[in-house]
């Protein structure tokens, strides 16, 4: 029964993620921001409910902090493998070669968001009396952070474009109504924050069932789960031809991912939470870290072709990757 609550999810999630990119490249066009904005912030900011429905619910309601960061770090690692998915439908090369190197800051600031939640968890214990109350200075200073580097992002883009967001040169949302976009919007994204929260308890229920540490099934199931919606979004972006807002989603939403232990630090009035969580999340912090570092150099050096007319050079890194974060975060705790 436990497992048709998670099939039931992840198609709820599959449905929603796949109407967000639709109105979502709606918005992009009747607001004039263009897809990378809106990719990184709205985009990520509705994808990445789920991480933070199912972190606030795991930690508050389940009281497993474990469970709740291991969704955030795994789901950080599965985004980073989605462009491996990306590449292999997009026929027209490597799948990076056709996106702005603009994501190459955003990407950097990601991967320093996770370094300083690593240290956190590292330093749990010398750490654990900056607090405000119950909450962490090192969680706040995180999600301060996060303001900060999307505050340059944006006044990167503005420069980039000479002070003036670009304008569609076609209007393909012109015959839908802003009204429709806009609920239509907002019903995808309430599908995905409802379906985030029972997460946390079907997860808690595998963990029982299967006599698995939270931090595995946080890491592995859940991540997985909860970043349908990037998956989705990445999927029909490049049916539409909106690699940008793809890229922009994923590295957007390891960001507010990162972010996010702020506010699930509010919920959980145990204490600090990274002072609490195990030191197995640092093995996927690093994996994490890895990753966006191949996606960097992915996107800063453009090869023209793909290995063996499959998939790029990047992609069989960043999968392989993948599959060992989850073979030692399992190793690390399993039982």
């Amino acid at each position: 029964m436990v497992w048709l609550a998670f099939i039931f999810c992840l198609v709820v999630i599959l449905f929603a993620g796949f109407k967000l990119t639709k109105y979502g490249d709606a918005i992009a066009e009747k607001t004039g921001l263009g897809c990378v904005w809106i990719g990184l912030v709205l985009i990520a900011l509705v994808t990445s409910l789920p991480e933070l429905a199912t972190g606030i619910s795991a930690a508050a309601l389940v009281d497993a902090p474990d469970l709740a960061l291991g969704t955030i770090f795994g789901s950080c690692t599965f985004n980073l493998a989605i462009p491996v998915v990306l590449d292999i439908l997009y026929s027209g090369g490597p799948v990076l070669n056709k996106v702005s190197k603009g994501h190459i800051i955003s990407a950097g600031a990601g991967a320093l968001l996770v370094a300083l939640a690593a240290a956190s968890i590292f330093f749990g214990e010398g750490l654990s009396g900056l607090s405000l109350g119950w909450v962490g200075v090192p969680s706040l200073i995180l999600f301060i952070f996060y303001m900060f580097s999307v505050r340059q992002i944006f006044n990167y883009e503005c420069r980039r474009n000479g002070g003036k967001n670009k304008q569609p040169l076609t209007l393909q949302y012109d015959d839908i109504s802003n009204r429709h976009v806009y609920i239509r919007f907002t019903i995808a994204a309430l599908a995905i924050i409802g379906a985030g929260i029972w997460l946390a308890f079907i997860g808690e229920n595998i963990a029982v069932t299967y006599n698995l540490n939270n931090s595995f099934v946080g890491t592995l199931f859940l991540a997985m789960t909860t970043s349908m919606p990037e998956l989705a979004v990445g999927i029909a972006a490049v049916r539409l031809g909106a690699i940008d807002l793809a890229v922009a989603d994923l590295m957007g939403a390891n960001m507010i991912n990162i972010a996010k232990i702020f506010i699930i630090d509010i919920f959980y009035t145990e204490g600090p939470i990274l002072s609490l969580v195990s030191n197995a999340h640092l093995i996927t912090a690093m994996i994490t870290i890895t990753m966006t570092m191949i996606v960097v150099i992915g996107l800063r050096f453009r090869y023209r072709r793909k290995v063996f007319k499959f998939a790029s050079w990047y992609s069989y890194l960043l999968i392989g990757l993948w599959f060992i974060g989850a073979y030692l975060v399992y190793s690390s705790g399993s039982g």
